[in-house]
């Protein structure tokens, strides 16, 4: 009965991750915290609801830890899945993990809409107690929480007849890596954290010290929640940009006759270099393909500033999205144009072991060659329903007779293995490794084979 009460908004690949953390915390062997999550009550919301409520994980996921816990946190009997928004009424704390997206227009110009955040942040103005902490852990533009969501919980209160000297807002920023490393990239990793005032910062400090392992890895508190959401959005912009900027010298590369791998890997022995990022097929997952643009759309929507472009960070995404057309035109070029051949993409989620489409490269691609004419298959070891294309896919491998080309998007461990190279050994068609994916192992396996490279003149 000790236990304070935490609800996690929204069971996405971060808020399902963290509701399993938050309900396995504990000090002194003592379990913190009762634990809800939260979704939608439609198809995707209540299958990800029923799937943790089994102690089933509802993302594809090689991370044994993860699974393991989540099976833990259904048998310590402080964990459910739910859709019943009256669980809000008395929360201590809500942790706050809903998509918040970038919308284009018809020409292609981003904007914010804000609405389905708004709808999401009312809900809890309708039922939160007024002393809750409200953690704000979704990548937002910077300047949200005391411009959107502060105004929305204050009003809620206020047209409740209650209190709102007591209200706690903090932002959180949320640095998951789905992967082996998904559960420990929550409990096992540095946070950055603010609070609107004073007394929601130390909230926040004594919530994510149960959760999180701060000895090994210590919080960073900043100032306010506009530089903690600055902070999100320019981590993940930078990373973006300097991806992009990798884009032209794959180019040169692939026409000299060199391999910019080789060459990234000896400047990155320089510790000053050690991250330098390198070519490839494209960049994906719901992070960097959206979030270079939120401090451009802050300032003119949240702070009503002109002058503020943010032209590297805008540029960035316009050059990552253009990625995957790289391979599709050097495919084409391949083949002279001709675009009746039939191809099969090997990988379709956007980084290697994860079962996760969102925003994947891939699909930039299969959208455009069959556009173009060409005839696309697609095989991932991670991905039984590809829902963009609303598409089944296979599982296991096609035969390779039947197929063009092959394409390799993404190091998936059994395409890095010595056996799915004696698979492809026997392939006569174009092997086309588009994002580093073949292992000097593999290569020397195929060495007989027709493959073209992102990033490397030809062998």
């Amino acid at each position: 009965m000790s236990r304070q009460k935490v609800c996690i908004q929204g069971l996405g690949f971060v808020g399902s991750a963290m509701a399993v953390a938050v309900a396995n915390a504990k000090i002194n062997n003592k379990l913190c915290f009762n634990v809800v999550g939260l979704d939608l009550a439609d198809r995707s919301g209540l299958e990800k609801i029923e799937a943790l409520n089994s102690g089933k994980f509802p993302f594809e996921t090689t991370d044994k830890e993860l699974i393991s816990a989540v099976k833990k946190a259904k048998n310590q009997g402080n964990f459910k899945a739910t859709s019943d928004v009256n669980e809000y009424d008395d929360a201590d704390v809500v942790v706050v993990d809903i998509n918040l997206d970038v919308y284009y227009k018809e020409d292609g110009t981003p904007y914010l809409n804000l609405t389905n955040f708004k709808k999401a942040i009312e809900v809890l103005a309708h039922h939160i107690k007024p002393d809750v902490l409200v953690l704000i852990e979704t990548t937002v533009p910077p300047g949200t929480c005391e411009k959107v969501v502060k105004p929305i919980l204050t009003e809620g209160l206020k047209k409740r007849n209650l209190p709102t000297k007591e209200l706690k807002i903090a932002h959180s920023y949320e640095r998951v890596m789905p992967g082996d490393y998904y559960y420990n990239s929550i409990i096992n990793y540095w946070r950055v954290f603010s609070g609107i005032d004073e007394k929601s910062a130390n909230c926040a400090e004594i919530f994510l010290k149960k959760v999180i392992n701060t000895d090994a890895y210590p919080l960073t508190r900043l100032k306010c929640t506009t530089a903690s959401e600055t902070a999100k959005v320019l981590e993940n912009s930078y990373r973006a940009t300097t991806i992009a900027f990798m884009e032209e010298w794959g180019r040169f590369a692939e026409d000299v006759g060199i391999d910019m791998f080789e060459i990234v890997n000896a400047i990155r022995m320089r510790p000053t270099h050690s991250n330098m990022r390198q070519p490839g097929f494209g960049v994906g997952g719901y992070c960097l393909t959206k979030d270079p643009y939120f401090a451009k759309l802050a300032a003119k929507d949240l702070f009503n500033l002109d002058g503020h472009e943010f032209e590297y960070c805008s540029n960035s995404v316009k050059l990552n999205n253009k990625m995957p057309l790289v391979t599709l035109d050097k495919i084409k070029k391949y083949f002279d144009n001709q675009t009746s051949k039939k191809l099969l993409l090997c990988g379709v989620s956007y980084k290697q072991d994860v079962g996760d489409t969102r925003y994947s490269p891939s699909e930039i691609f299969v959208r455009a060659a069959r556009r173009d004419g060409f005839k696309v298959d697609c095989y991932d070891p991670m991905i039984s329903y590809w829902q963009e294309f609303d598409e089944k896919l296979p599982q296991k491998l096609p035969n390779l007779k039947q197929y063009d080309a092959v394409i390799l998007t993404v190091g998936h461990t059994e395409f890095i293995s010595d056996d799915f190279a004696q698979i492809l050994k026997g392939f006569k068609g174009l092997i086309f490794d588009s994002n580093n994916v073949l292992t000097e192992s593999q290569l020397k396996i195929l060495k007989d084979n027709q493959i073209k490279f992102i990033g490397r003149g030809d062998f």
